[in-house]
């Protein structure tokens, strides 16, 4: 936990957002693999985290903001949980170390919920089926747009103490990343890689921000499957990031050649995705909106394609109508803080449009954030290429973007996989950082990594 008085003082700026009401936060609780004593590892709802900090199952809290007092709900342990777990901290305890002056039983929520009958009470939106049920059990109403906005905006500028936490994260991301690349040659196993990037998180007190991604097929954006052993003339995408004991996220993505050079053709590639990623942090500062980025390295990579002949006409009107997502279907990047998509939970539309609603065009509705930068914020950019055959082959037999694709020279690359380059930034007041060490960015720099 960070000291109470970063809890008490995120109190307290939330209460004078709203103002008054009661506002309710339900911590997480633990979620059984196949039976009840075999859960998953445990996770605690992150805004939870941000104003309790409190990691603990089955814990939740109540702020009255008329009275100014807050409730932390949490049972003591048993003498049969100490026997099976160790010593924890009783109820009271917890509290303290988030500032919090009162404790009760966590079975004492109702009861405090019904003398407050017909007081307006927040709550922000579920995410969990437990939640949504145990919700509607305490007679809360939907989700409080307000709570959420107040929530959003508060932890989307990230403090000193946070950015600090942060840089620990990526640290160890890159860490993680650098063990990869070492054992990237033919014959190795996919599996044998995310089971050292995992092994490195581990050994330093942290865990996972998500499951592992290392596949020679990259073209799969989401693909947790490592059942390949690399090959000569392929490369290996890793996309992983550190959770730290506080709960902070690292999210970095590598391509590596599994040989000791990319080929030229993987080499021209990386170099176009490499540029709209340098193209991208040049063009962070306060003010911008993250829509207008993405879109600039969307023009960055459709002209490069167009060098390469896999696409043509204009690019100004390729990247308008969508024809550069056969290409990059997804965005650019996303906010990163308490969770590797942070706050996602609360809706894409409050955290990366401010209410404003997103596109439906294929590719451009995958943009998590659109808004215009603050200082303070932490989000990644990501760039990539990738030559998906299904989708390439639907478009094609549809006639879609014949005017911007030549799909003639598309059928060339479609044993080709892809490519992503990924790092977490903060904006700063006059521009951005790159959080983290410093890590292989060039093909040089990659062949000398391996």
């Amino acid at each position: 936990m960070f000291s109470s008085q970063t809890y008490l003082e995120r109190r307290r700026l939330l209460s004078a957002r709203l103002g008054s009401g009661l506002l309710l936060f339900l911590g997480n609780d633990d979620s059984p693999m196949n039976y009840a004593d075999n859960a998953y590892p445990f996770r605690q709802d992150s805004s939870f985290l941000y104003y309790f900090g409190v990691d603990r199952p089955g814990c939740a809290a109540l702020m009255d903001l008329d009275e100014d007092r807050a409730v932390l709900f949490a049972d003591d342990p048993s003498l049969d949980d100490i026997v099976w777990t160790g010593p924890q901290p009783v109820a009271a305890e917890l509290a303290a170390r988030a500032g919090v002056a009162e404790s009760a039983p966590a079975g004492a929520l109702a009861e405090h919920l019904a003398r407050s009958a017909g007081r307006t009470v927040h709550a922000l939106p579920p995410y969990r089926p437990e939640h949504r049920l145990r919700l509607a059990q305490l007679g809360a109403g939907p989700a409080s747009v307000p709570f959420l906005r107040a929530v959003v905006e508060m932890r989307a500028i990230k403090s000193g103490e946070e950015i600090q936490e942060l840089e620990r994260a990526v640290d160890l991301s890159v860490a993680m990343h650098l063990a990869a690349m070492a054992m990237v040659r033919p014959g190795v196993k996919e599996s044998a890689i995310a089971a050292k990037v995992t092994e490195t998180a581990l050994a330093a007190g942290a865990a996972l921000a998500y499951p592992v991604i290392a596949t020679v097929h990259g073209e799969t954006l989401h693909n947790h499957a490592y059942g390949n052993t690399l090959r000569s003339g392929q490369m290996l995408l890793l996309d992983a990031g550190a959770e730290t004991a506080l709960h902070y996220a690292g999210d970095l993505t590598s391509t590596t050649p599994v040989d000791p050079a990319f080929t030229p053709r993987q080499r021209d590639i990386y170099e176009l995705v490499l540029a709209a990623h340098l193209g991208a942090l040049e063009r962070i500062r306060p003010g911008v909106p993250f829509r207008d980025i993405h879109l600039a390295a969307c023009r960055t990579l459709a002209e490069g394609l167009k060098d390469l002949g896999l696409m043509k006409g204009s690019t100004a009107d390729a990247v308008e109508q969508g024809a550069h997502a056969l290409f990059f279907p997804c965005g650019l990047g996303h906010m990163l803080g308490l969770d590797v998509h942070d706050m996602e939970n609360l809706g894409e539309t409050w955290v990366g449009y401010e209410g404003q609603a997103k596109s439906t065009q294929f590719g451009l509705k995958s943009l998590r954030l659109a808004r215009p930068l603050l200082p303070g914020f932490v989000l990644t950019v990501e760039p990539g290429i990738y030559f998906i055959p299904e989708l390439a082959h639907r478009w094609q037999g549809e006639g879609r973007f014949a005017d911007f694709i030549d799909y003639a020279k598309v059928e060339k690359y479609l044993d080709f996989s892809g490519i992503r380059i990924e790092e977490n930034v903060l904006v700063t007041p006059g521009g951005c950082r790159v959080l983290g060490a410093p890590r292989p960015r060039t093909p040089a720099e990659l062949s000398a990594a391996r």
